[in-house]
């Protein structure tokens, strides 16, 4: 008897040793010195890292590692690297974690030193990093809020490009631009800087979906122009007359409150908003410009995997500005993220905050599966949100990113420093889910699916988007831009159940939905799209899409849109309610293209609330240059409106919309946006079929959803 019991407490103690789950410890007040226990913590996820790979080389780790993570506040200087050999296994998985009420913030970034005041309105900080060794930042964080580098004219304003004389340009990318930019001489103020300002000022210049951000070369205050070189652009990237642009970081231009300037002498001065006080004011600059970086090694195949990041905040990251500028590219495409994954799998965000960077937040690249980002903050970002697969591929490649989750996350307050970026991205990327997000306050699209513009191939297949809250988008600073914007043939690919709404362009493109170059095969329904610019849905060319069981509602120019005519079929409209009060029913570039395009389109409902005569043939906008430079005003609407008109009979007599109706779709409360029905009796009539448009957004609790 007493040799089975002590048998039985051996085998118990042996089961306990194969199953017993490793803890680390990491503390503010740690030491990377330490073993990583209780009472000895470590001082960083690095060391943290470290002791990992030193206990699997032990041959200690049986079972899942947990990283703890106790609360305050870490300083970075350079970002946490995992590679092949930091993973765990589906038994095993690395779990860095913390509490989730007092969760620890890991900051890419320092504290400056305490402010002194050189006048009633303007403050100084010596940092000394700037004046001894060359270093230099670009972004600031003031009170865990951002503050924005001097710039003329003030946010919010721009100047326009009076003439641009090409001394030497050509279309080929590669190859060098020289131009000399004319300018009105009421905005010539910054033609006066001294050479040491002259080498930090940026020009950003505005183009229709992107930007170009350059240094100035040269200027002559004789002729009030400027001179600055880059590589040459297509069309839609060149600058010209069309342009605005913003000169920032030099000293003169430091007038408004939250304005800052670093000179190389090592002060950075600042003009205080109100109420702010020497006393009450925490300032952090940004040192490193990622937080975390996941490598796995694509030429032995080792993916990095089973890394688990809970409860962690990462704030404060930067970007510093290329000597030669940023050339425009749609989407910010190339840039870099604050936390990159190469060939990871298995690698999961949950309740994560990620925020004040000067790029990405998040950029899930070559040859990765299989990840999560769940129930995340990522706010106050200096570019786009998540970033999903590569910008170039081998077509034949296995390295195509798939399986990718972003689930029920809150992700605003983008495109501060490239306001082109997108809230989440697919780039090449087949069997994503994009869902339950809250995307908010970027100055250009919301979702981008597709990397593609022609039907040529195209790896970004069976995407979805569902249910997400797409809004606030644009703020009249681009152009061409979407709610929800696709690109190429991208077979099994649906976005339904989205709300999407205030999507507002500079001059044309303000979408809710849009399918862009070669579209195809896509299928967009159960949406609710109301107050965008230009219209609720648009198609550029594409194929074979489905739009059916929309309310689109309230869009200011336009209800629908349509540009390029194709021999094959276009499109199918079905079973859609288009409820509107302003603007025109149809849009398109050139005449009758709704008409003349090979589409289906039936069984739906129209209600213009100040006729029952609604216009069949809506607005022509002619020309490209005219829609880009001067995309139709309320009062040119009207004018047209005057002039050529089209009843629904007549619609109908040319082979649309047959079963469709004229009718008051009989919605709750439309004015306060309340479209839930009252009666179903004319959604009946054209198999629309109800959906709950309030479960888009994020979901859990109330304290999540208000956030």
């Amino acid at each position: 008897m007493k040799k089975s019991f002590i048998l039985f407490i051996v085998l118990i103690f042996s089961m306990y040793g194969l199953s017993a789950k490793q803890w680390v410890y990491v503390s503010p007040k740690g030491d990377d010195r330490n073993t990583g226990t209780r009472e000895q913590p470590l001082a960083s996820l690095a060391g943290a890292r470290d002791r990992i790979r030193q206990l699997s080389e032990q041959k200690q780790l049986t079972d899942t590692v947990y990283v703890y993570v106790l609360p305050g506040d870490y300083y970075m200087k350079e970002p946490l690297r995992l590679t092949g050999q930091d993973g765990g296994t589906a038994q095993s998985p690395v779990i860095f974690t913390a509490g989730a009420v007092n969760r620890p913030v890991f900051y890419g970034g320092m504290k400056l030193n305490r402010f002194e005041a050189v006048s009633k309105n303007l403050w100084r900080v010596f940092v000394p990093e700037v004046a001894r060794f060359g270093f230099y930042f670009e972004q600031l964080y003031v009170n865990g809020e951002r503050r924005f580098r001097a710039q003329t004219p003030n946010r919010g304003g721009f100047y326009f490009v009076k003439n641009v004389e090409k001394i030497r340009f050509d279309d080929n990318p590669s190859s060098l631009a020289v131009q000399k930019i004319k300018i009105f001489p009421s905005d010539a103020g910054f033609l006066d800087l001294d050479q040491t300002e002259l080498d930090d000022a940026l020009v950003v210049f505005y183009h229709d979906w992107d930007v170009t951000r350059t240094p100035i070369q040269s200027f002559s205050s004789k002729d009030t122009s400027f001179c600055v070189t880059g590589k040459g652009s297509r069309f839609w990237g060149r600058i010209n007359f069309a342009n605005r642009y913003v000169v920032e970081n030099y000293r003169k231009a430091l007038d408004a409150p939250g304005e800052w300037y670093l000179a190389r002498d090592g002060y950075l001065y600042y003009i205080p908003y109100p109420g702010e006080t020497i006393d009450n004011t925490e300032c952090i600059a940004p040192v490193t410009e990622k937080f975390l970086v996941v490598e796995g090694d694509q030429a032995t195949g080792k993916r990095v995997e089973h890394i688990r990041f809970e409860n962690l905040c990462f704030r404060v990251a930067g970007y510093h500005t290329p000597a030669r500028g940023n050339e425009a590219i749609q989407a910010a495409s190339y840039l870099e993220a604050a936390i990159t994954l190469d060939h990871a799998k298995h690698i999961g965000f949950q309740n994560c905050e990620i925020a004040h960077t000067g790029s990405n937040a998040i950029w899930f690249r070559q040859g990765s599966s299989d990840c999560i980002v769940q129930h995340c903050h990522l706010y106050d970002l200096g570019a786009g949100g998540v970033k999903i697969g590569e910008i170039e591929i081998n077509p034949d490649s296995s390295e195509i990113v798939n399986h990718i989750t972003v689930d029920n996350n809150i992700i605003q307050h983008g495109g501060n420093v490239f306001p082109s970026a997108v809230g989440v991205i697919i780039h090449q990327g087949s069997d994503n889910t994009i869902s339950h997000n809250d995307i908010a306050d970027f100055r250009y699209s919301g979702v981008s699916v597709g990397w593609v513009w022609d039907y040529t191939y195209s790896p970004s297949k069976r995407n979805k988007i569902a249910f997400n809250h797409i809004h606030h988008l644009g703020w009249g600073e681009l152009n061409d831009m979407g709610g929800v914007y696709t690109l190429g043939q991208s077979e099994g690919t649906t976005v339904g159940n989205n709300v999407i709404d205030h999507v507002y362009s500079f001059r044309y493109g303000g979408w809710g939905l849009y399918c862009d170059g070669a579209s195809s095969h896509i299928v967009m329904e159960n949406n609710l799209v109301y107050n965008c610019k230009n219209a609720g849905f648009h198609q550029n060319y594409g194929k074979e899409n489905i739009v059916r069981n929309n309310i689109f509602a309230f869009n200011i120019q336009s209800e629908l849109q349509f540009t390029t005519v194709e021999e094959h079929k276009s499109l199918s409209f079905v079973h859609n309610i288009v409820y509107f009060n302003k603007g025109v029913l149809y849009q398109s570039m050139g005449k009758d293209k709704w008409l003349k395009a090979i589409t289906e389109i039936d069984y739906n409902c129209y209600w213009d609330t100040r006729t029952s005569q609604p216009d069949f043939h809506g607005l022509d906008t002619d020309g490209w240059n005219k829609l880009r430079l001067m995309a139709p005003t309320p009062i040119e609407q009207e004018e047209h409106l005057k002039g050529e008109k089209r009843s629904f009979r007549e619609w109908q007599k040319l082979g649309k919309d047959q079963h469709s109706l004229v009718a008051d779709p009989l919605f709750k409360d439309p004015r306060n946006l309340d479209f839930h029905f009252k009666s179903l009796k004319v959604a009946r009539k054209i198999g629309f079929v109800p959906f709950d448009y309030a479960k888009a957004g994020v979901y859990g609790e109330e304290e999540w959803k208000k956030l």
